[in-house]
């Protein structure tokens, strides 16, 4: 049988949607993927098709594919199955609202959006109207994810209890970045929190939350947050967040009670300084009966391994090293994972679903909260549409 093709839409031409498309364009049976397919039919940038023109041209999308100089117009096209959106996480709100509000089926980046209650209409709307949504939470996808989680829910590690995961840059912002840079720029939603944060989070919740049944998954609760703002633009350049679950995992019977994680970022100081993971590791995974180490970066490892508790007979300890096949990213996973929804029609991915994805924007809202961090008001509405 012919494998299931979708036909993708790219909303918006910077590197991450460079990154994205260079993924969609391998050949999926170079990672054993023999049921599904891609085909990039068109992309658009904000600001003129040539733009767009030039984009296909330089990740050697195959013709036809149409480029547009609106977004408007690619969400119009009826040869569209699904959009990426790839704007800065400022526009996401606004940009998904336009491709449901044209029956387009949305891949969105993280963070999904400014706030939770953003994310809150985003999911209303797209059960309302029937069409899948995902949170492009890509590293949820990799097989060394998915194999940490089952290792978790196997008891590998026993009931885990703490679990800290850190994603940070070092370096000098003030030298690295304008303060018109989306990394700092509040009216892009930039700081640490948003565009780093996320996977501290992401490895936070996919081991102490999303590794229980999900009648079982309990929000934190508690948080509490510190944040350190950038200087020049208001932006938050360090964020740690402490959050205590109201279960363990993956019994929460042998020993019942809270698990609390540590949640890090920076742009001034780096998890791995000197860029060879001398530091090693990023993310802890402690447990009753071991713990589960994971080298950085958090939002691409390769590396985990196994320490047992002394005396468990566990042998010495196990490391194990991932491969991306073709030298790919590794973001072929999250949009294999979209088509094999599409295909069997579903309208959410189990493995970053959308209640989880509405939990997590919560505990950031939390932070910034507690820390009197705001974005401009045009950028933190629920209004749609509202001109960005």
């Amino acid at each position: 049988m012919a494998p299931y093709n979708i036909r993708w839409g790219i909303l918006a031409t910077g590197g991450i949607a460079d990154a994205f498309v260079r993924d969609l364009l391998l050949d999926p049976s170079t990672r054993s993927a023999s049921d599904i397919s891609h085909t990039v039919v068109a992309v658009s940038s904000s600001s003129s098709a040539s733009r767009a023109e030039k984009f296909i041209a330089n990740t050697g999308i195959p013709s036809p594919c149409t480029a547009y100089g609106s977004y408007e117009a690619l969400v119009a096209d009826p040869n569209v199955d699904v959009v990426y959106v790839a704007t800065p996480h400022s526009h996401h709100f606004q940009n998904v609202m336009l491709c449901l509000e044209a029956g387009k089926h949305v891949l969105c980046e993280k963070a999904f959006t400014v706030n939770a209650q953003q994310t809150r209409i985003l999911v209303e709307t797209a059960r309302k109207k029937n069409l899948f949504l995902m949170e492009a939470v890509w590293t949820r996808y990799f097989p060394l994810s998915i194999e940490i989680r089952e290792l978790i829910k196997n008891g590998a590690i026993g009931e885990v209890l703490r679990v800290t995961a850190d994603n940070s840059f070092g370096g000098t912002p003030e030298e690295k970045f304008s303060t018109e840079h989306r990394m700092v720029n509040k009216d892009l939603a930039g700081g640490a929190l948003l565009d780093l944060g996320i996977y501290s989070l992401t490895w936070v919740f996919q081991t102490l939350y999303h590794t229980l049944p999900r009648e079982a998954r309990k929000p934190p609760s508690r948080v509490s947050a510190h944040i350190t703002p950038y200087h020049l633009t208001g932006a938050d350049e360090a964020t740690t967040i402490l959050l205590s679950f109201p279960t363990t995992t993956p019994s929460n019977s042998e020993h019942p009670g809270e698990s609390q994680a540590v949640a890090s970022t920076s742009i001034r100081v780096a998890t791995d300084p000197d860029e060879t993971n001398t530091a090693r590791p990023a993310i802890r995974i402690q447990g009753t009966k071991g713990e589960i180490q994971v080298d950085g970066p958090a939002f691409r490892p390769e590396v985990y391994r196994i320490i047992p508790v002394k005396g468990q007979g566990m042998g010495e300890f196990k490391e194990k090293k991932f491969d991306f096949p073709a030298n790919g990213r590794g973001m072929y996973w999250e949009a294999d994972e979209v088509a094999r929804c599409l295909r069997d029609g579903k309208l959410e991915s189990e493995t970053m679903s959308l209640e989880e994805s509405i939990v997590i924007m919560d505990v950031m809202d939390e932070a910034r909260r507690q820390n009197g961090l705001t974005y401009p008001e045009k950028i933190e509405s629920t209004v749609y549409p509202t001109q960005l």
